[in-house]
């Protein structure tokens, strides 16, 4: 009955018309109103819908009843009827009573920039982290709205918009899905705990945690298999990558580093999803240097690093050290090679030339192990000894009678972290010192 699963498939594809609202507010900057439009169609074509128009309304503000005017929902309805479409897709957020009165208008399914984000990502999750993050997301955007999801659930059997929990979890009550929502929440507390336990491990054994960020599509996966030969999934698509994805990396020195991937950022990213994923974006906050990984080959990479720049604010990681990579400069012209910004430290490369990998491996070993210093530690010190080769990249050592010599390059974070260890045998501090005291004033 293979023939008969294959048909029911074909019968539930999504064939959507676009729809966007352009508010007198939004009108001042129809540049981006016109890129979330576009960006909108590669989300639709991401979830496997097929786009058969789209369609923009002008309007002073939003219609609380229809969110578009009346006369653009009749304008919408022969469009879908023309083109044989079964779906509506909104760009912006809609209210539960704006779904049912559109549903109840046009006949179709009704589906918003949110809840497509949510269908992608129900379908890009694979590990169980990844499962539970989405499903509570998607769970926490549909309990005020449960009454508007009746026609949506039952209508062709399925499609986006309800894939993730599936039909008979959405149709229970609010009281099993709050039920299903703690219960999701504590399954992701544990699933939190081990993965701070990992951190913690690592940070004990002075391994330094990079983070690879960015807008969704920017280059970031393909950064991490040049960098580290890692098996990932690369595709030019919208959030290829989901689960966030760490390797070991050797920086020039020979000293190993942990580079992960996180997930891409997207203007108007669902609150939901930002609170669900927070334990993954996590990864960028306890990084000990953060790559802003950027897009060069697109016209709206400044509104993409403000979105990317908002979003690690909200976590609290906007104060962490930064390293701005504008990748894909084999796509850019000249003219976009010297329009790009050239504020903070940053690095132009392309992922796919060695020299350009080797430069940013260069970076961040810079970045991460700082200035070197000279340190002299008496030889039955083991601990103190041992934390040279944990905290940094040891440069050059040497015995002079019953002390060590060690010149060693030292991320200063871990210096400042560590110098009630160390001052007592840094030769640089015990110069500075000698130095101001003989300074005549």
């Amino acid at each position: 009955m293979k023939t008969t699963s294959h048909m029911v498939e074909k019968e539930i594809d999504d064939r959507a018309v676009l729809v966007s609202l352009v508010t007198q507010k939004q009108k001042k900057n129809e540049l981006l109103a016109e890129y979330s439009l576009q960006e909108l169609v590669k989300l639709a074509e991401t979830a496997g819908v097929l786009v058969l128009e789209t369609l923009t309304q002008n309007k002073e503000t939003k219609d609380s009843k229809w969110f578009i005017g009346k006369g653009k929902v009749e304008e919408l309805k022969v469009l879908l009827e023309e083109l044989g479409g079964n779906t509506a897709i909104f760009d912006q957020e809609l209210s539960g009573a704006q779904v049912r009165n559109l549903e109840a208008a046009l006949d179709v399914k009704i589906i918003d920039r949110t809840q497509l984000i949510l269908d992608i990502f129900a379908q890009r999750a694979k590990t169980r982290e990844g499962i539970i993050q989405v499903e509570l997301a998607q769970l926490s955007y549909l309990l005020p709205r449960l009454s508007g999801q009746g026609k949506n659930l039952s209508r062709l059997g399925g499609g986006i918009g309800t894939r993730g929990p599936g039909e008979s979890k959405l149709e229970t009550d609010r009281r099993h899905i709050r039920g299903r929502i703690d219960e999701l929440k504590a399954q992701l507390e544990e699933v939190v705990r081990h993965r701070t336990l990992h951190r913690e491990r690592r940070k004990k054994t002075g391994v330094f945690q990079v983070a690879l960020v960015g807008y969704t599509n920017a280059g970031k996966s393909t950064l991490l298999k040049q960098l580290t030969q890692a098996d990932v999934y690369i595709e030019n698509q919208l959030f290829a990558t989901l689960d966030p994805t760490s390797r070991t990396m050797e920086l020039p020195s020979g000293k190993e580093i942990v580079l992960t991937d996180t997930v891409g950022f997207i203007q108007n990213l669902p609150h939901d999803l930002v609170a669900s994923f927070r334990a993954t974006l996590e990864e960028a906050n306890e990084a000990d240097l953060i790559l802003h990984v950027v897009d060069s080959s697109t016209d709206m990479r400044n509104e993409q690093m403000r979105v990317v720049a908002e979003v690690l604010e909200e976590l609290g990681a906007h104060q962490k050290e930064q390293l701005t990579i504008f990748n894909k400069i084999d796509l850019c012209s000249q003219e976009d090679m010297e329009m790009l910004s050239t504020e903070g430290e940053f690095l132009k490369i392309s992922a796919y030339n060695p020299e350009d990998l080797e430069r940013l491996r260069i970076a961040i070993q810079e970045k991460l192990m700082g200035e070197s210093k000279e340190f002299r530690i008496p030889a039955d010190k083991g601990d103190i000894i041992s934390l040279m080769y944990r905290i940094g990249d040891v440069l050059e050592t040497d015995v002079d009678g019953e002390d060590m010599l060690f010149k060693v390059r030292v991320n200063k974070d871990d210096y400042v972290k560590l110098a009630y260890q160390l001052v007592a045998y840094d030769q640089h501090a015990q110069q500075e010192v000698q130095d101001s005291e003989g300074e005549i004033y």
